[in-house]
């Protein structure tokens, strides 16, 4: 409230329940459990002497009334609550930077294939800010239809690139039948026909880039 700048450093082991942080203060490092050398780490993002690029590996909640709280979630886990909104507070892979990255060009081939072939997914990221930073860029799929009930994402695949400012490169990702194959009611491993949707993004609710392709044939 005296307009002084404040930032908030967390050093846990866990996700914390800190809406009033989201809401008051203007920047939050996430530490963790940064050991006798933390201090050094936290002052070098602190200053910007370091471009910081890490991810959330876990989700953090709004309230602990929302726990258990996952990205990977089937439909039916979806809640609506009166006081608060159903989402997270950060989202799994979640982490900001101090430059900014655009994501296009998505090409998924072939469109369709076999239950036993690959699939190959490129896109273009390019750094946009004034400052050389890292990316994690993330590859999520989706079955559409399936015999049993399934997440409406699964991470695929990640990849973290270096960036000049304006520089852009190319990334790429196979996703192989084990990537796409689900546990059926026989409790075998399948990859059934259908449609699989591909989101790619910065974290698993900052999608940049959606597509698809179909599995057909015997």
């Amino acid at each position: 409230s005296t307009g002084t700048p404040t930032i908030a450093v967390l050093i846990n082991g866990r996700p914390l329940s800190i809406r009033w942080a989201a809401d008051n203060i203007s920047g939050i490092v996430e530490a963790w459990m940064c050991g006798e050398q933390g201090g050094y780490a936290v002052a070098d993002v602190l200053f910007g002497d370091h471009n910081p690029n890490g991810k959330l590996p876990i989700t953090f909640p709004r309230h602990s009334g929302q726990l258990p709280m996952y990205y990977n979630h089937v439909p039916s886990k979806q809640a609506n609550y009166k006081d608060m909104p159903a989402t997270p507070l950060y989202s799994f892979g979640h982490g900001l930077s101090y430059t900014d990255f655009e994501y296009s060009n998505l090409q998924i081939s072939p469109s369709v294939i076999l239950p036993g072939g690959e699939v190959k997914v490129t896109l273009d990221v390019k750094n946009t800010g004034e400052r050389e930073g890292k990316e994690v860029v993330q590859l999520y799929i989706k079955d559409e239809v399936s015999c049993v009930t399934t997440p409406l994402k699964q991470l695929r695949g990640f990849e973290k690139i270096n960036l000049e400012p304006g520089e852009v490169k190319s990334v790429s990702f196979t996703l192989k039948p084990e990537d796409l194959a689900l546990l059926n009611r026989d409790m075998k491993w399948v990859v059934e026909h259908g449609k699989f949707n591909v989101m790619v993004g910065s974290s698993s609710s900052d999608i940049r880039l959606e597509g698809s392709f179909n599995v057909n044939g015997n």
